[in-house]
């Protein structure tokens, strides 16, 4: 199964990038997708965050990003 996703952002958190992707056909979801971003070569390749403590500290980063942007 595949999903259209658009770029939202590029963060960098503990020297890793992560990808914050966006679904561009539903306009009211306000749900971010968040894969490492990995270069490979002369591109990128997005990964699934295995772990659950890292995706909880990435997220935890995001969060405190959005709560500076509304301050």
């Amino acid at each position: 199964m595949s999903h259209k996703t658009e770029l939202f952002d590029i963060i960098v958190f503990e020297e890793q990038e992560y990808a914050l992707l966006t679904n561009p056909e539903d306009e009211n979801d306000e749900n971010i997708v968040v894969m490492k971003l990995l270069k490979e070569g002369n591109g990128y390749t997005l990964e699934t965050i295995e772990d659950d403590e890292e995706f909880d500290k990435v997220s935890e980063y995001i969060e405190s990003l959005e709560d500076e942007v509304e301050d």
